[in-house]
């Protein structure tokens, strides 16, 4: 079966969101779920199935690589045929490239494995739909699970926890400021730039030269809902 990175993975046609949930069996392995998202000929692929492939892709990549700049990562990441031009992968993407990037940028790269694997279990929680469906987008709650990780939170420590929430209502701010409809390459970078700065900040480390480096984003002709010169990413010569 032809694996679709755009819109639905089975046949390529747009994906359809409705505002009531109902049960839909997915195409790949089965299961029952309930789902307000399907294509015009009614696949449902889950969560898990989705990003699978692209969440080992991503935990592969960012275990070997010994880059410094998130930004670039996330960029050779997303053209791996393993990652679709949206999905629930986005989630696990931000806070693993950031999370990457600080331990090598720090030179703590004996724990960025244990690290990892952290972020990828608490990334697959986050369901796809999340921007529209609940107001928070992935990606943000990725950059505040990447804070929430490296300050070592939990429901009842004081500083660590007001980071990782601050982080993550900064992440959003600056998504919901620009509007939808969404783009997980979009809020991707967002967060990502917002994060690298908030680090900064809170903890003195330079991910990278976030106000030099000129993000530019080259996935735009995958995108129909691309909203073009309203986006702080696109340029139309790409």
């Amino acid at each position: 079966m032809k694996k679709h990175n755009i819109n639905c993975m089975i046949c390529g046609e747009e994906l359809i969101y409705s505002t009531e949930n109902r049960e839909l069996e997915c195409i790949y392995c089965g299961d029952i779920y309930k789902s307000n998202t399907s294509c015009k000929s009614g696949h449902y692929v889950c969560d898990i199935c989705h990003s699978k492939d692209g969440i080992n892709t991503i935990y592969d990549y960012c275990l070997k690589t010994n880059k410094g700049n998130p930004v670039e990562m996330a960029m050779e990441l997303m053209k791996s045929n393993n990652i679709n031009m949206h999905g629930p992968e986005h989630h696990f993407l931000v806070p693993a490239v950031l999370l990457t990037s600080y331990y090598n940028v720090s030179g703590q790269k004996d724990i960025k494995a244990k690290k990892l694997r952290i972020a990828r279990e608490r990334a697959k929680k986050i369901p796809g739909g999340m921007c529209g469906n609940y107001g928070s987008c992935g990606a943000g709650i990725g950059a505040g699970l990447f804070i929430s990780i490296i300050s070592e939170a939990t429901p009842l420590t004081r500083e660590s926890w007001g980071s990782a929430n601050k982080m993550t209502g900064r992440a959003l701010t600056k998504i919901g400021e620009i509007g939808g409809p969404r783009c997980c390459k979009r809020t991707t970078f967002i967060a990502i730039r917002e994060a690298s700065k908030f680090v900064d900040e809170n903890f003195g480390i330079k991910l990278y030269e976030y106000d030099k480096y000129k993000i530019i984003c080259e996935f735009k002709k995958f995108n129909k809902q691309c909203i073009g010169v309203e986006c702080p990413f696109y340029k139309p010569s790409v």
